[in-house]
């Protein structure tokens, strides 16, 4: 390759127009310096030369190691606070703050569920319950030696259908007499081995107390007889209801809804009077629903009808007042210890768990409560991790209302309950295709249903990591009060008047503890919003950022792209380009060593040559300066040195000139 000839250079620029002559010769004196160089140490060097950061430019021109030394601790130390600040920043951008308002308006009144605790009547259940009760009964002979007393009600359990007395026998009740792993059948009184080595959470109280109290149930898996669950409870009567509870959801399962809802009460049957902001009103402003564990209950406001109602006015005199007749008399004395009926409070779209946040209200009392309504709003990702309908969710709803914590919690219970033990929970909706669990068709489903009730409780069934909290709700902080009802002195004629009011249905006087007293009511009708709102905005945000970036570094956005293309364009270009050369010239030795070809001289000539620095008629850039070629390790060949002999000057004429003699004379 010839060498560059730089007076052939000199007469084509002078050829040229006057605006690419001066581009021309920028590009020929244009040092190579700087993002141009191979180098990283190099490319630092420059930067810190012509950056408008101080600290760096500081570093490279301090003379004196000292100097350089506090330079460098300065600037790193800036860098280190800059990087804090902006980390603090970050976070508090992605936090929310919370705002509180308070409107005083016309309020919607809420959805108020109301459920007797008894869920169905005992003298239309005895049918379906004489085994079990029968049961129970001997339990309570054995243990505690004492036969029930005179009922206030006629209860036959000698007749009825049988219920399935094989699996009472299966799953007794047992009294555990010593740790050796036997039990008394308290329904024969016969000693019985207790197997497997898999304990109920509350079995560590039997190494703590006398055995001789200790009483409870155990469950072992139908396919695997060896593989058994024991249920200890300290106390008699949790035991009791325990195992009367298990058998009485199995005798439920089997029994159809329609027959469910004629065996619990009608909207007659539990109100007797009822009364919304000043006015009368019936059982036509309550909506039925069948709960599983409660029966028929009654929401007041549901919604179902198209119209909300909402009041104007706060107090007792214009909130909703009801009076519940009870029936204390036709309780089930297993299923139920307490007396009086349950309300929730909620919203039209939301399911209302009385078994979770149900609160009891007594018999023979006034029961008032007292509102105050609370809308909250969070925000989502990246704030918190809430859901705003539960879509993103990957459980079914199996309630048929709006997404909540507690909807997902019990949906994804019963999903793993079907997948598990191939039938649904009695206490729960049925997923579509499932049937509920009872022990005739499914023997083994009790077993499997505790196993996984305790993976739930320790959280090892994954629910509580899926199921998240919704976004945007309402809540009615309530306030409770009771006074007593009614009064000793017109306890007589209010009597007489409800019991005339329900004679022909009841047929009989009516008594205080069969009567319940309720009133809801909002306190002040101060509506209470909660939001959270981002604490910083992306203005904001740039802003601070800004203020940090000039206060420790002295720098602007453009020293910061500046820094980006340094930093990581232009040093992972040196990186790759160096990389990519070894490389290639691995390949090309190897090509080599295979064919047996010696290297040739002009390779590494031919290489540097094949890549110009400008391709262009604009100036270098970093883009443009990075095409350089490597520093080759032989030199190119130089111009030859002149030959000097040309130089000497040759006379044109043979012979001196007359009038030069003449000078040369003088």
């Amino acid at each position: 390759m010839a060498p560059p000839d730089p007076e052939g250079d000199r007469g084509a620029t002078d050829s040229m127009a006057p605006g690419k002559k001066i581009t021309a010769r920028i590009k020929r004196t244009l040092p190579v310096k700087g993002p141009q160089a191979p180098t990283l140490s190099e490319l630092m060097r420059w930067y810190c030369l012509n950056t408008n950061t101080h600290g760096c430019r500081r570093i490279v021109v301090s003379r004196g190691r000292l100097r350089r030394f506090i330079w460098i601790l300065l600037t790193l130390s800036a860098v280190g606070l800059i990087l804090w600040q902006c980390a603090e920043l970050l976070m508090n951008y992605y936090s929310a703050s919370v705002s509180v308002t308070v409107q005083f308006q016309k309020l919607p009144f809420p959805a108020v569920t109301i459920c007797n605790i008894n869920p169905y009547k005992y003298s239309s259940m005895k049918d379906y319950l004489s085994e079990l009760d029968k049961e129970t009964k001997k339990a309570l002979e054995t243990f505690y030696g004492f036969s029930e007393g005179k009922s206030k009600v006629r209860r036959s359990v000698d007749e009825g259908n049988s219920t399935g007395s094989e699996f009472f026998k299966q799953i007794p009740l047992l009294k555990f007499e010593d740790f050796s792993k036997t039990a008394t059948d308290l329904r024969s009184g016969q000693k019985r081995k207790i197997e497997g080595s898999v304990f109920h959470k509350d079995s560590s109280i039997v190494n703590s107390g006398d055995s001789n109290d200790i009483i409870g149930f155990q469950l072992c898996d139908a396919n695997n007889s060896s593989e058994c669950a024991l249920y200890t409870f300290s106390s008699g009567v949790n035991a009791i209801q325990e195992w009367y509870k298990l058998h009485y959801m199995n005798i439920m399962a089997q029994i159809p809804l329609e027959t469910k809802e004629k065996l619990s009460y009608s909207a007659d049957d539990l109100l007797l009077t009822c009364f919304f902001d000043g006015l009368s009103c019936d059982k036509r402003h309550f909506t039925r629903f069948h709960h599983p564990l409660h029966g028929n209950c009654y929401t007041f406001n549901s919604g179902e009808s198209g119209t909300i109602l909402s009041t104007s006015t706060g107090g007792s005199e214009y909130g909703l007042q009801v009076v519940l007749y009870i029936d204390e008399a036709d309780y089930n004395p297993f299923l139920v210890t307490s007396t009086g009926a349950k309300i929730i409070v909620h919203d039209q779209d939301e399911y209302p768990f009385i078994e979770d946040i149900g609160t009891e209200i007594e018999t023979a009392a006034a029961t008032s409560i007292g509102m105050h309504f609370t809308r909250s709003r969070k925000l989502s990702k990246p704030y918190s991790d809430c859901t705003e309908t539960g879509a993103d969710i990957p459980v079914e709803n199996l309630y048929n209302k709006s997404y909540s914590l507690q909807i997902c919690l019990h949906s994804c219970f019963q999903k793993a309950m079907v997948d598990s033990c191939g039938c649904a929970q009695y206490a729960q909706p049925l997923p579509a295709g499932a049937e509920y669990c009872n022990y005739k068709k499914n023997p083994n489903w009790m077993y499997c249903y505790y196993r996984l009730h305790e993976k739930f409780v320790k959280e090892q069934l994954g629910c509580q990591q899926i199921c998240k909290d919704a976004c945007s709700f309402k809540e009615w902080a309530l306030t409770t009060s009771i006074a007593q009802w009614p009064s000793t002195v017109s306890e007589d004629w209010m009597l007489r008047v409800l019991s005339w009011d329900k004679g022909q249905k009841i047929n009989k006087k009516l008594n205080k503890t069969d009567l319940a007293n309720l009133m809801v009511f909002y306190k002040d009708l101060n509506e209470r919003f909660i939001s959270e709102n981002p604490a910083n905005t992306l203005v904001i945000l740039l802003s601070n950022f800004g203020g940090q970036l000039g206060l420790w570094m002295s720098c602007s956005v453009v020293c910061v792209i500046e820094i980006v293309e340094v930093f990581f364009i232009d040093s992972l270009s040196i990186v790759m380009r160096r990389q990519w050369q070894k490389a290639k010239k691995w390949w090309n030795d190897r090509k080599r060593a295979r064919s047996g070809k010696p290297p040739e001289a002009g390779d590494l000539e031919r290489q540097g040559h094949d890549n110009p620095v400008c391709i262009d008629e604009d100036l270098p850039t970093f883009n443009t300066a990075l095409r350089l070629p490597l520093p080759q390790d032989n030199p190119l060949p130089r111009t030859p040195p002149p030959n000097y002999s040309t130089l000497r000057l040759e006379t044109a004429f043979t012979e001196q000139l007359p009038d030069t003699l003449e000078v040369g004379q003088h």
